[in-house]
């Protein structure tokens, strides 16, 4: 179809409840909080990731340090990054579930409430 209506229900990006809850504080908060945890989260981990890198690569005494047995700290390193983005994904689902879904929920109801009402459907 050429214009902007599919089986008389406009697409989602041109409604203009879209515009409306785009622009609602709501959904900057939406953003905001989404943005609180997976910016320093990303940075922290990306950080920590390159730390490896570095001490593998310019570290190689100390990384080849051995802890327990055969196993060094260069192992330990490479085990904790599986441990922090285990602990990070955990983390970032808790975040989401308890001050972000919450919110979206909120606002596709209102999005919803909207296209039904404009629907004529109850």
């Amino acid at each position: 179809m050429s214009d902007d209506t599919n089986n008389g229900v406009h697409q989602r990006s041109e409604h203009p409840i879209y515009a409306e809850l785009h622009d609602s504080a709501d959904f900057a908060e939406l953003r905001k909080r989404y943005r609180s945890f997976a910016i320093p989260f990303t940075v922290a981990f990306l950080a920590w990731y390159l730390l490896y890198v570095v001490m593998s690569n310019w570290a190689g005494d100390f990384m080849s340090t051995k802890v327990i047995g055969n196993i060094n700290i260069a192992l330990i390193f490479g085990l904790l990054q599986f441990a922090s983005t285990f602990v990070i994904a955990a983390l970032y689902a808790r975040h989401m579930n308890t001050h972000v879904d919450p919110l979206a929920r909120s606002l596709t109801a209102r999005y919803d409430a909207e296209l039904r009402g404009e629907n004529g459907e109850s």
